[in-house]
């Protein structure tokens, strides 16, 4: 039987709000004829969510849109269409610390993402976020993450300027070959035997904070180093081979010396306002790759700094 290519779908007909893309619903199949009208699959698709009257209000003020204009509740079901609407933004508070940019040409941006920051929309966090932030401020509707960073951990992040280059600058990471190195501070302990390669099997699951190591092959690999200590505390540098949700705070936690103002690892605390004096210590400080378009070397530093060792506990 011949293969079957689905068309990439068209261009959006509404343009981003508040940096976010709008959300895009293709019509799936419906062989049963469960679906008369567009607006009973809406009212199924989201109903539960938001609500039947929720769903109809949207209708009625033609924030359904599809390539011809809004569309109307009664118009006939037809699988394989396109709509889209905006979702509505609950009110953010603004993290209160600017992005940095390191470096910005036609291609890319680098920039230095502060603490507290999420990269890109997820859960409740949506324009508050460097993807959003940047799109809005450099006025660079097309820019996308090439990789991500926790929401918690500052420093180095790529961005891709156009949509059409995305795919390289991902492989990069992909293929892990971007060099990638943290600066944390973190508990020093005598007894534990540095430099050390950590490796693991590590497993996150969704709607669970905590990331946890397990039995099995490992899918996980960590360089950790000691630069300097005073007193019961220590600046590590992290080198990761593999990029593994929360790797680095897990593996510095398995070696008894988790992170400075970690709020999951080793003890979750219970979720509160962000705590903006008391920032996780852990910084994305070095990105080292091969321009996978201009072949150019490339080598990018962080600005940010963590705290001095004046500033560590005593």
């Amino acid at each position: 039987m011949a293969r079957r290519y689905r068309h990439p779908p068209p261009p959006s007909p509404l343009p981003q709000r508040d940096g976010i893309d709008p959300v895009r619903v293709r019509l799936p199949a419906d062989p049963g004829g469960e679906w008369e009208t567009v607006r009973d699959h809406l009212v199924a698709r989201f109903g539960r969510a938001i609500g039947v009257e929720r769903v109809d209000a949207i209708l009625r003020a033609g924030r359904f849109v599809g390539v011809d204009g809004p569309v109307a509740g009664a118009e006939p079901y037809t699988a394989g269409r396109y709509v889209w609407f905006h979702r509505e933004f609950v009110p953010e508070e603004r993290v209160p610390f600017e992005i940095g940019i390191v470096h910005r040409d036609e291609r890319i941006v680098v920039a230095d993402k502060p603490h507290f920051l999420a990269t890109t929309p997820r859960g409740r966090h949506v324009t508050e976020t460097a993807l959003a932030r940047l799109r809005r401020e450099l006025e660079l509707p097309e820019l996308q993450p090439a990789h991500r960073l926790d929401r918690l951990t500052a420093g180095l992040a790529l961005f891709v300027v156009r949509a059409e280059d995305r795919g390289a600058y991902q492989t990069l990471f992909r293929d892990r070959r971007v060099r990638k190195e943290y600066e944390a501070v973190a508990p020093y302990d005598p007894a534990v035997a540095l430099p050390v390669t950590v490796r693991s099997r590590i497993e996150k699951e969704r709607g669970v904070l905590a990331a946890r190591e397990v039995p099995g092959e490992p899918n996980s690999e960590s360089r950790i180093e000691l630069l300097e200590h005073h007193g019961g505390f220590g600046r590590y540098r992290l080198s990761p081979a593999t990029g593994r949700t929360h790797q680095l705070r897990v593996h510095m936690n398995s070696l008894g010396l988790p992170l400075l103002n970690d709020p999951v690892y080793p003890v979750v605390l219970e979720e509160g306002p962000d705590d903006y004096a008391r920032p996780l210590q852990l910084l994305a400080k070095i990105l080292e790759f091969t321009d996978p378009v201009t072949g150019e070397p490339y080598r990018f530093e962080s600005r940010s700094r963590l705290l001095r060792p004046a500033q560590w506990p005593r």
